[in-house]
């Protein structure tokens, strides 16, 4: 399975801020949208990704408070990304060794969409449970020992 396979399913909606909006805006958008991260864009290129770990350590750091801090003092400037390519097995370790929740999805230099650690641990339990289901039902057709023997019989 493919990052380009959980995309057609979800979707690619994408939700962006600028490095120099106001963080308030961001988390209004995020709250808004209930979304837990937005990509940072900057001149038609990614700059960052805000999660909402980094706006909570941002507000930490701020005395409590979001105040006037920009989104570019709270992102983070160097995403993990993939591509539409990329084997959901890579996806899984690289977020699981980054303690990465989101990941832009780029494709010659063009984000294509986020994915999510929940997007990925989803299409992990819907494709086991497809497997599941098939195997099931193989088991559930396999002739028993006592049909192969009349069947024997039967043709001889």
């Amino acid at each position: 399975m493919k990052v380009s396979d959980i995309l057609r399913v979800k979707g690619s909606t994408l939700f962006s801020v600028t490095p120099n909006e106001p963080l308030a805006r961001a988390v209004e958008i995020m709250a808004d949208k209930d979304i837990g991260s937005l990509v940072v864009m900057e001149h038609g290129d990614v700059a960052g990704m805000l999660t909402f770990r980094e706006v909570i350590q941002a507000i930490v750091k701020n005395g409590g408070t979001v105040g006037t801090l920009q989104v570019r003092s709270a992102m983070d400037d160097a995403p993990l990304t993939c591509t539409l390519e990329t084997e959901m097995d890579e996806v899984r370790r690289m977020m699981l060794e980054r303690h990465a929740r989101y990941m832009p999805v780029m494709e010659m230099g063009e984000v294509k969409g986020v994915i999510s650690f929940y997007d990925v641990a989803k299409a992990v339990v819907d494709s086991q449970n497809f497997e599941n289901t098939m195997l099931k039902a193989y088991i559930r057709d396999w002739p028993d020992a006592e049909s192969e023997r009349q069947q024997a019989q039967g043709q001889a």
